[in-house]
């Protein structure tokens, strides 16, 4: 059978498709925002095997409305206050249309010239709305836990002059690295990865708003000293992923600037907070970081996937990750960026290009209308659930992020626990609201992040209504 060129229907598919998309959108409020299905259940209804002869894009698209979307967690659902965010708004959709369609990899400059100059206008366009400083070099990564290992990589170079990435680490001695016992599973797996061992992680405590304790961290690292480690990286949080805590960054990096340890920044989520001034005091102390990373693709309008890495040393982060082989030299040489040398992959996506759609389609006032609607969503929230008695909010929340349980009183700890882990599994089969579950101090505890561009304040009151009427029903049982 001979090969089929599918450009003679793309228009027309493509058209349907746009209709379909556009449609979904309008309409996301008619699914259930949490899949609806059993384990097995969407694999039942596929093939166990490949077809022989091709199949018209018709059918295809119609066992993606039977089989597939059935089984999706609808993300830009307003409903949807599970984990974090993942914005998708229509200007970074329509964006990533134009990159699938060019399909280009962007490795080099010469690969996609536009690519890599748009990257780095970009990037220096993020840096100057946070308000980070002059002198952060930024580069695109697909997610904040490559940004964190990219990190460790070049603290682990830089405190052995390059040398390692050669050598290996057999022989230069216990590596230690710090953070606070809330940072995120993801600098557990970073440490393993760049060698460094997760056991040497020391989870430094935290005070009464669960941010990093700077005197517990110094003591540690003098500790490792007289030990005859290697202290090598710290990192520190803002906007933890259980409770949102925020780690002081000044009295943090005043222990690494002595010690002469990489700081590294994990802004994963509230990084982008930062677009309100109100709200840069989370940056004091930017001075001494060295490398930094949010997500735009969470809370900043833009399609996943996109993380902003920020370093202060460029030449340490190439060093670390250039590698030149013949068939990728070009004649341009050090007169251009290559981005594969930013980072651990080799091939890269043009990710820029959605940020340019939305931050021109936005504008600084839009995203920073976006950011201050969901944090006012959540101190509201946070006020009515304070006047209930049979509520209880765990934790500070600065953004919004709101961890809480119901306590109707009377019951034991376990007790307490399996009341929530009951209320959560109900609020979440309703299909109009999902949440996800954490632990504060032992206990277990909900929590309710907003951040859909989709999401407006009926949802959160709707919201709020669905949570009392299923915790109640349960106090009742």
């Amino acid at each position: 059978m001979a090969f089929k060129d599918f450009r003679k229907d793309f228009r027309a598919q493509a058209h349907k498709f746009v209709d379909w998309m556009a449609d979904y959108l309008e309409n996301i409020e008619a699914y259930p925002v949490k899949a609806p299905v059993k384990p097995g259940e969407i694999a039942a209804k596929l093939p166990s095997a490949a077809p022989e002869t091709g199949e018209a894009m018709e059918d295809i698209f119609r066992d993606f409305q039977d089989i597939i979307l059935p089984g999706m967690t609808h993300w830009q659902h307003p409903g949807f206050m599970a984990y974090f965010p993942a914005n998708a708004s229509p200007p970074s959709v329509l964006a990533e249309m134009l990159t699938a369609t060019l399909a280009a990899q962007c490795m080099s400059w010469q690969t996609s010239p536009a690519a890599t100059e748009l990257e780095t206008r970009m990037l220096d366009w993020l840096r100057q709305i946070t308000g980070l400083p002059d002198g952060f070099h930024g580069s695109i990564q697909d997610t904040a836990s490559s940004a964190m290992l990219s990190a460790f990589l070049c603290a682990r170079e830089r405190l052995h002059n390059f040398t390692t990435n050669h050598t290996g680490l057999s022989v230069t001695g216990q590596h230690t690295c710090y953070a606070s016992a809330e940072v995120h599973s993801s600098t557990d797996k970073g440490i393993r990865i760049a060698g460094l061992g997760s056991g040497n992680l020391r989870k430094i405590s935290v005070d009464e708003t669960f941010a990093m304790i700077p005197e517990e961290l110094e003591h540690a690292i003098e500790s490792d000293l007289n030990a005859g480690c290697l202290p090598t990286c710290v990192v520190a949080t803002l906007g933890s992923t259980s409770v949102s805590a925020i780690d002081p960054l000044r009295p943090i990096g005043e222990i690494c600037h002595k010690y002469g340890i990489w700081l590294h920044v994990d802004a994963a989520w509230a990084g982008s907070a930062l677009v309100l001034p109100e709200y840069r005091w989370m940056i004091d102390g930017i001075e001494f970081v060295d490398s930094f990373v949010f997500n735009p693709h969470k809370w900043l309008l833009t399609q996943f996937d996109c993380s902003a890495f920020y370093v202060r040393d460029r030449e340490t982060l190439v060093r670390t990750f250039e590698i030149l082989p013949e068939y990728l030299k070009t004649r341009e040489g050090d007169q251009v960026i290559n981005y594969r040398d930013w980072g651990v992959p080799l091939g890269r996506r043009f990710r820029a290009l959605k940020l340019w759609f939305v931050l021109r389609a936005y504008g600084v006032e839009g995203l920073q209308a976006h950011i201050r609607r969901h944090i006012d969503f959540c101190q509201q929230l946070a006020q009515k659930m304070k006047q209930e008695k049979d509520f209880e909010i765990v934790a500070p929340h600065p953004l919004a992020l709101l961890c809480f349980r119901y306590n109707p009183g009377g019951l034991t700890d376990e007790a307490l626990d399996r009341l929530n882990a009951q209320l959560l599994e109900d609020i979440n089969d309703s299909g109009q609201l999902y949440l996800t579950q954490t632990r504060v101090q032992g206990r277990y505890v909900l929590r309710f992040v907003s951040g859909s561009p989709y999401t407006e304040q009926r949802h959160i009151d709707d919201s709020w209504r669905l949570i009392q009427e299923k915790a109640r029903f349960l106090s009742k049982m």
